[in-house]
C-alpha cells in the first residue's frame, strides 16, 4: 500500500463515524477539567487509567466479535468467575499466582472455544450462546461465594491492578495496567491488518460471499470469541487487582462493553469498525461515568444512558444496513 493510499485510509477513518466518538471524548475530559481542574494531573489521571483499563480491553475483545457479525454476552460473569476462582486456588498464597494465572487464560480460552464451536458449528445464535453461558458462569459465581467472597488474592496478583512502575519523571508511575492496554492495543491493530483481520471484517459483511471465496467462517469467528474470552480473563486480572474479590465482580460488563465499542462507531450486524475507535468508546464511557459522579448524579442513570447508547446504535445499524443493500457493490456492477 502507497503512503497516499495510506493517508487516504486514515483521513477516512478519522472524518467516518469513528471521529464522532473522539469529539465527544475531548468534550468529556474538557468538561471534567473545568468542574476538577486536578483531573488532567499525573496522579489523578493514572488512578484514572488503572480504573478504566479493564473496560478498554473487553471493548478490545467485544471489537472482535461485534465486528464479525456476533456477540459475547458472556465476558461480564466471565471476568467474575475468573476473579472469584482465582482467590479460591491462590488463597493468599504468593507462590500459586503464576500457575493460577495460567489456569485462568486457560478457562477463558476454552468458553470462548465453546461459544464460538456452540455459535459456528451448531448455529446457534451468539446472542442465545454466550446468554447461557453466562448464566451458567453466574450460577457458578454465586454457588462458589454463597453471595460472599471467598478466599484471597495474593498480593502479587494485585500489582498488576494497583502498581506500575515508579519514579517516571513528570508522571510519578506509570501503571502496568496502562503498559497492558497499550500492549493489546498495538497487537490489535496489527491483527485487523493481517489476512485474519480482513477475512474476520469481510465475513461480518457478508458471510455468504465470504464462505464462497474459500475462507474458514467457523475457524476465524471461533477464534474472535477466544480473544474476546482472554481479553476478559486480562480485565479480570485488573479488576481483582484494583478492586478486590466480591461476589457482584464483573456484574454489567458485557453490556457496558458493547456500549463502549458501539459508541465507537462499531456497527452491530458486523462489517464496520475500527478497533482503536472502540478502545476510544470504552475511554468515553468511563469519562462519561466520572462525570456523571462529579455532577452528583444519581448511579441509576448509568444503565439508562447505556440504553440509549445501544438504542442508538442498533437504529444505526438498520439505517446502514438498508442503506448498503440499495446500493450496489462494485464486484456485482462488473459481473452483471
Amino acid at each position: 500500500m502507497s503512503n497516499t493510499s495510506r493517508l487516504r485510509a486514515v483521513t477516512d477513518r478519522l472524518f467516518s463515524g469513528s471521529a464522532t466518538v473522539f469529539v465527544l471524548l475531548a468534550l468529556i475530559v474538557v468538561a471534567l477539567t473545568v468542574l476538577n481542574p486536578s483531573f488532567l494531573s499525573p496522579g489523578p489521571l493514572m488512578l484514572f487509567v488503572k480504573k478504566a483499563a479493564p473496560l478498554i480491553l473487553l471493548a478490545i475483545g467485544q471489537y472482535f466479535v461485534i465486528v464479525s457479525g456476533e456477540f459475547d454476552l458472556s465476558v461480564g460473569s466471565l471476568v467474575g468467575a475468573q476473579v472469584v476462582i482465582a482467590a479460591l486456588l491462590i488463597d493468599g498464597v504468593e507462590s500459586a499466582t503464576w500457575p493460577v494465572m495460567l489456569v485462568m487464560f486457560a478457562g477463558g480460552a476454552i468458553v470462548g472455544v465453546v461459544n464460538g464451536l456452540a455459535t459456528t458449528i451448531l448455529k446457534v445464535p451468539s446472542i442465545i450462546t454466550t446468554l447461557g453461558t453466562m448464566l451458567v458462569l453466574y450460577g457458578a459465581i454465586r454457588w462458589l461465594t454463597g453471595g460472599a467472597p471467598t478466599g484471597a488474592l495474593s498480593e502479587q496478583f494485585r500489582q498488576l491492578g494497583r502498581h506500575g512502575i515508579d519514579n517516571v519523571p513528570l508522571i510519578g508511575q506509570v501503571p502496568w495496567a496502562l503498559i497492558i492496554v497499550i500492549v493489546a492495543g498495538v497487537a490489535a491493530v496489527f491483527l485487523m491488518r493481517s489476512a485474519w483481520g480482513r477475512t474476520l471484517i469481510t465475513i461480518g459483511d457478508n458471510e455468504r460471499a465470504a464462505t464462497f471465496a474459500g475462507a474458514r467462517v467457523w475457524q476465524v469467528k471461533t477464534t474472535a470469541f477466544v480473544l474476546s474470552s482472554l481479553m476478559a480473563t486480562a480485565a479480570g486480572i485488573l479488576i481483582g487487582g484494583y478492586a478486590g474479590v466480591t461476589a457482584q465482580v464483573g456484574q454489567g460488563l458485557e453490556f457496558t462493553a458493547i456500549t463502549a465499542v458501539v459508541l465507537g462507531g462499531v456497527v452491530l450486524g458486523g462489517g464496520r469498525g475500527w478497533v482503536v475507535a472502540a478502545m476510544a468508546g470504552a475511554l468515553t464511557v468511563e469519562t462519561l461515568f466520572r462525570l456523571f459522579n462529579q455532577l452528583s448524579l444519581p448511579s441509576t442513570i448509568r444503565p439508562t444512558a447505556q440504553g440509549l447508547i445501544i438504542i442508538a446504535a442498533v437504529a444505526y445499524a438498520a439505517v446502514d444496513r438498508a442503506r448498503r443493500q440499495r446500493t450496489p457493490r462494485h464486484s456485482d456492477v462488473a459481473t452483471s
